[in-house]
């Protein structure tokens, strides 16, 4: 087996190899430690099941937040995962979607993605109610979280 080739535990949700390091957006970032093709899925964000109520009250006062709401009434709360795309940070301007599939968080490369490109996605709708600022830093960003 060559040596770049790594093989994945069974099961594991990641289809790509990503990495956690410090994120000149907020704290640490997901980066891709690997080229990856427009449209393919990367990965998952696995986590504690839990009811809207409780995510709610889990993020009362909290500024960062990784808890994402897969229905009206189930969300998934990835504080305490070991998948790397937890620290995947909010942009105005994503290079990949966050998609809900039968009640697993997926994430998705909106375009190419170079090896060692921090990966962002768009939250949408946040426990913060724009409380928070956002420093995406993209030409249109609308400031808040």
């Amino acid at each position: 087996m060559p040596a770049t080739t790594q093989r994945r535990p069974p099961g594991d949700p990641q289809k790509f190899r990503v990495e956690v390091r410090p994120s000149a957006i907020d704290g640490r970032g997901a980066f891709a430690a690997e080229a990856i093709p427009a449209r393919r899925k990367i990965g998952e964000i696995r986590g504690e099941p839990i009811s809207v109520r409780e995510a709610q009250q889990r993020a009362r006062g909290l500024t960062r937040i990784m808890i994402v709401e897969v229905s009206e009434r189930r969300a998934i709360d990835a504080s305490c995962s070991s998948d790397p795309l937890r620290y995947t940070n909010h942009s105005c301007a994503p290079n990949t979607v966050l998609r809900i599939r039968q009640g697993r968080v997926e994430l998705y490369a909106m375009r190419d993605l170079a090896a060692g490109e921090e990966l962002t996605v768009h939250y949408g709708e946040s426990h913060h109610r724009g409380q928070l600022a956002c420093r995406c830093g993209a030409p249109r960003c609308t400031g808040r979280l």
